[in-house]
């Protein structure tokens, strides 16, 4: 058979979505992403019910994605998954298929740092798309619900982290106090859109005092919670009768405080390429500010399509893509990582 170029499938299972994506020589071919929706009415992800749904929906889904890709599998020159860091019994899932999709097609089995897919998902092309990723070395603003950093790229394979929250992560003080405001789970989209209505300015949460890059929301959280306990008290229905102005206010204190260590970054660093990624970048206040900033401070600015910051296997893929072409495989010995470090 002719050589087709290098095929990666790609597997991503780290929390409540089960994804498969094919990638040949960096260019998406498929990407297809099961959602979850039985998580909602509990108000977050339930781990049990999550690895089952993804024992439900890893073989559709890879066959889907592989169809929708036109390739045959045998193509494939190598299967890349998620080790981590995500929800153990998830993980297990995507782990699992993966090893027996190699041992099966006798194809190279390559793990990916969750979070290294969600910078490199910067580099997926597209057919007939302009292609534009960041020169190296770059930033990258890292923001998700389970994480929160700022990441000094230097290669593909070469980051390190020169700050990350020290408790919460920005997407967890964005759900949470969403969740206290009585917002439908996932609340971060729900805040993002009635914040577009409000009063940024109207009311004033607490900001962390944390010493070089690092992060922290659990004070924000702890301050917003009490302070609608105390109006509440005064006012019972405070939380309704002001909703747009709590979303726009909690909202533009989470960019703040975002946004502050990333200039402070760029300043130490000297770098002007500037990126974000993980699911918490489709936030629209966010992007906006950080276009602002991008003016202000001649930084050029990379913002990924929307539908790569979310979780999804193509940013798998285009990891794995990386490790091939430096043969960085493992065996089926490997197990996979709740938590884990870049």
């Amino acid at each position: 058979m002719e050589n087709k170029g290098i095929t990666i499938l790609g597997i991503e299972s780290s929390c409540d979505d089960t994804s498969a994506a094919v990638i040949r020589d960096g260019v998406i071919l498929s990407n297809v992403v099961a959602s979850q929706k039985v998580h909602e009415e509990y108000g977050g992800v339930v781990p049990e019910l999550a690895s089952r749904a993804h024992q439900q929906n890893i073989i559709p889904v890879v066959e889907l994605a592989i169809k929708r890709s036109g390739i045959d599998r045998s193509e494939v020159s190598a299967v890349a998954f998620t080790r981590g860091p995500g929800l153990l019994g998830s993980l297990l899932v995507g782990t699992s298929f993966a090893k027996g999709f190699s041992l099966a097609m006798n194809v190279p089995l390559i793990e990916v740092n969750h979070l290294q897919g969600h910078v490199l998902a910067l580099f997926i092309k597209e057919n007939g798309m302009e292609f534009n990723p960041p020169k190296f070395p770059f930033l990258c603003l890292l923001v998700s619900g389970g994480n929160s950093q700022i990441i000094l790229v230097r290669d593909y394979l070469d980051m390190e982290v020169i700050g990350q929250t020290i408790d919460d992560a920005a997407g967890e003080a964005f759900d949470k106090c969403a969740k206290v405001m009585g917002l439908p789970y996932p609340g971060g989209p729900h805040v993002d859109k009635l914040a577009k209505e409000g009063n940024p300015l109207r009311f004033e949460f607490s900001r962390p005092r944390i010493p070089g890059l690092d992060y922290s929301f659990s004070g924000l959280k702890t301050n917003f919670l009490y302070f609608l306990r105390d109006e509440l008290k005064k006012n019972e229905h405070f939380v309704e009768e002001n909703k747009a102005d709590l979303c726009a206010s909690l909202q533009y204190t989470i960019i703040e405080i975002l946004l502050g260590k990333l200039k402070k970054a760029a300043k130490e660093t000297g770098v002007r390429e500037i990126t974000v990624a993980g699911g918490v970048s489709a936030n629209s206040g966010l992007r906006s500010a950080l276009v602002e900033n991008a003016k202000k401070h001649r930084w050029n600015l990379i913002i990924p399509k929307f539908e790569y910051t979310m979780d999804n296997a193509a940013m798998i893929a285009i990891t794995g893509y990386y490790k091939f072409l430096k043969q960085e495989f493992v065996g089926q010995n490997t197990v996979p990582f709740a938590r884990t470090q870049l």
